[in-house]
């Protein structure tokens, strides 16, 4: 496979604030994929998938606001105003639609764009991800490790509790998962941190998701504690043209596994798409 380049990161000003990004063009006239990060966590997370992706297909990635290289808001934000963002900065790229991927609490923002834009999102890759505010719970001891920021900025507590809160690999090898989180990403700001736990947790996508009608692949590792593997299979029955693609690993499989599921991903998008 030839390697994609580094795109360089650059920043746009979306809705008045800056919003960083980085636009990989690949092919041009091919359908771009989006990606969305989990909580926490800047758009070099995805670092280690994009490189197991065909190369021809074009990626945008984009710090939401708080985290990484975008601007902190004075005030909490909802999903709605991230998709509508997401929106405008695909029109200032040139696209007219794109696929759209969500990993975890990005998983969340995926859908909303999906749900939002009918029009301008043609297929949608939910990973390791549920319905927010309306699903099926993690252990009350994981769930208390995900309230705060810490197992982002402190590498050696990272590494004491990955097994218990990441699972697959990470159980087996928590410096290996620890090292793809913190190797590329920076410091994630405790006011963004929460302003994303306050946007999951006033939201959920249970009501509305069978009217999300383009195709959907839902990824559900086997081992995931922090999203129970039964929320991918409900998900997967309730959307009209849902596909369950059952892994296995944990909830960070697509970050330190990425030779296993990019096929997977590849496949599905270009599914009847034009050669």
């Amino acid at each position: 496979m030839t390697p994609r380049p580094n795109p360089a990161s650059d920043v746009m000003t979306v809705r008045g604030r800056r919003l960083a990004y980085t636009h990989d063009p690949g092919v041009p006239g091919r359908v771009p994929l989006v990606m969305c990060n989990g909580i926490g966590s800047s758009m070099e997370l995805f670092d280690p998938l994009v490189a197991q992706l065909d190369p021809g297909r074009p990626v945008v990635r984009f710090d939401v606001p708080g985290i990484g290289g975008s601007d902190t808001p004075k005030l909490p934000y909802i999903y709605q105003q991230l998709a509508l963002a997401m929106r405008r900065l695909l029109k200032n790229l040139g696209y007219p639609r794109a696929d759209v991927l969500g990993i975890s609490w990005g998983g969340g923002l995926a859908q909303q764009f999906a749900f939002q834009y009918p029009l301008y999102c043609r297929k949608s890759v939910l990973v390791a991800t549920a319905t927010g505010l309306w699903m099926v719970p993690a252990a009350p001891k994981v769930l208390g490790r995900m309230m705060t920021p810490r197992r982002h900025r402190d590498p050696e507590y990272a590494r004491d509790i990955a097994g218990s809160i990441y699972g697959g690999s990470a159980r087996r090898d928590p410096e290996g998962t620890v090292n793809v989180l913190h190797s590329s990403m920076r410091a994630t700001p405790v006011r963004g941190y929460l302003y994303q736990l306050a946007a999951i947790g006033s939201w959920t996508s249970l009501p509305w998701l069978p009217m999300i009608r383009q195709p959907t692949l839902v990824l559900a590792g086997d081992d995931d504690p922090i999203i129970p593997s039964i929320n991918g299979t409900i998900m997967a029955r309730l959307l009209p043209r849902g596909e369950l693609h059952r892994y296995s690993g944990g909830h960070l499989a697509l970050l330190t596994e990425p030779e296993k599921l990019a096929p997977v991903i590849d496949e599905f998008l270009d599914r009847g798409s034009p050669s």
